[in-house]
């Protein structure tokens, strides 16, 4: 079996040089709900010397609740800063030697649009002006709108709790993160041997994100997982 590993990281919590190493994608802060210029050219910098793929994170404004509220905003407003954060975000990799290799949402925008029409037709948009795969959850509003548009990338999650809908628990929800790296190992097992996803998410703002990646990939690999980017 096969796996790509990737992070969500540029936001910020100071262990982004030491995760590096342990995954095959990034996710990067394009500097809405977090990240600026030199986080995010230091990200990318880390990334190239890791042989790591960088895809652009794009979020809602709103850095007092890290973007992960969820937002009542004119589509066009999303659209523009999806397309301002994505610019620039291919921008700076361009400028380090890198390739942007997808766009995957963040936070608020990401479950909104993994449920609502408007929003995941917006996101395809966005990726097809950038000829960029989207990533996100099987089955969603954004998989089914990226059909025959855009490549998706199926993700599952690591380190998130899901709800028998196949959507992910609100992290403001008690329980919502998997802090055990043994129930980590064995969610991200049953959804490789459902055969939906393509990569699996752990997220990098956790205090404890270091050793729980760690851990993770190590236990992957001794149950015979390939951990390697998807070409």
């Amino acid at each position: 079996m096969i796996l790509d590993l990737n992070c969500d990281l540029g936001e910020g919590s100071g262990q982004d040089g030491d995760l590096m190493p342990l995954i095959t994608t990034a996710n990067v802060a394009c500097g809405a709900h977090a990240g600026d210029p030199a986080t995010i050219r230091e990200t990318l910098r880390a990334a190239k010397a890791h042989g790591v793929r960088v895809g652009a994170h794009p979020g809602f404004f709103d850095r007092e609740h890290f973007g992960r509220r969820e937002l009542v905003r004119p589509l066009q407003d999303i659209f523009s800063d999806c397309i301002y954060q994505v610019g620039a975000m291919r921008a700076l990799a361009e400028w380090e030697g890198l390739s942007l290799s997808h766009i995957k949402p963040h936070g608020a925008l990401y479950n909104m649009a993994m449920r609502q029409e408007d929003l995941a037709a917006m996101l395809v948009r966005v990726a097809g002006y950038f000829r960029l795969p989207l990533m996100g959850l099987p089955g969603s509003c954004l998989q089914q709108h990226s059909r025959g548009v855009v490549p998706f990338i199926a993700e599952g999650f690591a380190d998130r709790r899901y709800r028998p809908d196949g959507s992910l628990v609100p992290r403001g929800e008690p329980g919502s993160m998997i802090e055990n790296v043994g129930e980590a190992v064995r969610q991200t097992l049953d959804l490789l041997h459902q055969g939906t996803i393509q990569s699996v998410c752990v997220h990098g703002d956790h205090p404890q994100a270091l050793q729980f990646v760690r851990d993770l990939r190590a236990a992957l690999e001794a149950a015979g997982v390939e951990i390697r980017a998807i070409p």
